[in-house]
């Protein structure tokens, strides 16, 4: 009995973790770029009172066992970096990208990040940054008075200078693709930062080689369903109530135990 309220508890914490997760998926349920996560659990090690496969007597053998479990454990929380739903803005430097890549971006003291919000703005110097501020790689920079500025499916930012009719190209927007994308480590801010599990970034052309393409005033919207994380959180608030009635139960068969031997 005392085994099974541990045992019951682990699965609330198991439940309490997937909880959090989908608050965090519904919290996040119209920012750009953002990808949804799923907690993954595994049960845990048995106790095997009797081992199938064992003697029973000298001429049969037991043909299932008796193992019983301990519980259960959160094994991963992973990104799921399916495509989001493109959202038509109309602004010129908000660009979504279709299909696989990041864009990437310098962090303060020279780290590199990656993200797939394309809310860009331009910084006192003219150049493309994140809205917080993060430099777009490579540098692009838009000068003061341009006009009609384009970004094409390929990347390349250009815009009418000087009453120009004729477009100059300012620079081409890159993307960089990871062979393990859900190994990414999250950095807050819509951002990812390369990890081991990651791989290195490969950095390529929109629309080359498998790499995907810029489209010029849309944002990717969040790949999630918020009717199916309402669903997913109402089968983990179950499961974490199934789980305290089962330390409730126990703790109560613990207690009529110790009344017994008490009136004994």
């Amino acid at each position: 009995m005392l085994q099974a309220l541990s045992t019951a508890a682990t699965g609330m914490q198991a439940q309490e973790t997937e909880i959090q997760v989908i608050a965090n998926n519904l919290a996040n349920a119209s920012t750009p770029g953002f990808k949804v996560s799923r907690a993954s659990e595994q049960d845990q090690v048995y106790i095997d009172q009797r081992l199938a496969g064992s003697l029973s007597s000298e001429a049969s053998f037991v043909p299932t066992g008796t193992n019983i479990g301990l519980g259960v454990r959160t094994a991963a929380v992973d990104k799921v970096f399916t495509e989001g739903e493109l959202n038509n803005t109309g602004n010129p430097l908000d660009v979504a990208v279709e299909g696989d890549g990041f864009i990437e971006v310098q962090l303060p003291g020279g780290q590199i990040g990656y993200t797939r919000d394309g809310s860009l703005r331009v910084n006192q110097n003219g150049q493309l940054t994140t809205l917080d501020g993060y430099m777009i790689m490579p540098a692009v920079t838009i000068p003061s008075g341009a006009e009609n500025i384009t970004i094409s499916q390929a990347g390349q930012v250009s815009a009418q200078l000087n009453n120009s009719a004729t477009p100059t190209v300012l620079g081409q927007l890159q993307l960089v693709r990871f062979v393990n994308p859900a190994g990414l480590q999250p950095y807050g801010q819509n951002l990812y930062l390369q990890s081991t599990a990651s791989g290195p970034p490969q950095i390529g052309i929109a629309g080359q080689n498998g790499y995907g393409t810029f489209m010029q005033g849309y944002l990717e919207m969040p790949n999630e369903s918020v009717v199916a994380e309402m669903v997913n959180l109402i089968q983990a608030q179950q499961a974490y109530e199934a789980g305290s009635k089962a330390t409730q139960v126990a703790a109560q068969m613990m207690t009529d135990a110790s009344n017994l031997v008490k009136a004994g």
